[in-house]
């Protein structure tokens, strides 16, 4: 079993910022891709940032300039730094990675438990 834990959801201010970390963690051989999905309440959930083993970095259009999403390979962590929030950003927010548990098996899309983010003032 892999497990996806993120933290770092809250209230903020427009204008304000937020980090968000979600480390991975249980039987894991190697993981291909890690990144960020949000979901609105009454919405679609969207991709928002991934960064992928040995691959570029890549972001939604809607948060380009303000989000930066990085990763710790070591520990098996990867980061989203939320800069210049706005209320259209308060989402429901959930890491995902596509992982590889063992040789031989191909990788396999793992979800985190979500982590809320709520622009307001």
């Amino acid at each position: 079993q892999v497990q996806l834990v993120e933290s770092g959801g809250g209230l903020v201010q427009p204008g304000g910022s937020l980090r968000l970390s979600c480390a991975a963690s249980g039987t894991i051989f190697s993981i291909y891709t890690l990144g960020w999905y949000r979901q609105a309440p009454g919405k679609q959930r969207e991709l928002v940032a991934t960064v992928p083993n040995g691959g570029t970095t890549t972001y939604a259009d809607s948060v380009k300039g303000r989000f930066t999403i990085s990763r710790d390979h070591a520990k098996n962590t990867v980061y989203l730094q939320m800069n210049s929030l706005n209320p259209e950003d308060t989402a429901a927010y959930y890491c995902h990675g596509l992982i590889r548990t063992e040789a031989g098996r191909p990788p396999y899309s793992y979800w985190g438990q979500g982590t809320q983010v709520t622009v307001s003032s």
